[in-house]
């Protein structure tokens, strides 16, 4: 029975292994993304700065403040974060929580 099952499987490795792989080309460079459409603005500048013995990151998008990390020397960082878009920073400890996004549907 041994034999057998060995037989078989041997008789279906062979086959297998007897395959060639096919000779893969390098895929062309794809082409520029047209004048405009880049996302340079998505991008968020990082400021870090020395504040006494604190190291504060400030991020910005298109020029406005919307988070600050301040590490202190011995401790565990923060983050002060602006929810809403109105400049009023609330602050964060370093364990993540549930951001629940808030829309504005309808106002009177």
């Amino acid at each position: 029975m041994r034999r057998t099952l060995m037989t078989v499987l041997i008789a279906l490795a062979v086959p297998a292994l007897a395959q060639q792989l096919p000779q893969l080309e390098p895929l062309p460079e794809p082409p520029p993304p047209p004048p405009g459409m880049t996302d340079d603005g998505l991008e968020p500048e990082v400021t870090i700065l020395q504040r006494g013995e604190d190291t504060v990151a400030e991020y910005r998008l298109n020029g406005r403040l919307y988070m600050v990390k301040v590490t202190p020397p011995h401790g565990v960082p923060y983050y002060l974060v602006d929810q809403k878009g109105d400049g009023v920073m609330v602050r964060h400890e370093a364990v993540h929580q549930l951001s629940v996004p808030m829309w504005v549907i309808r106002s009177w």
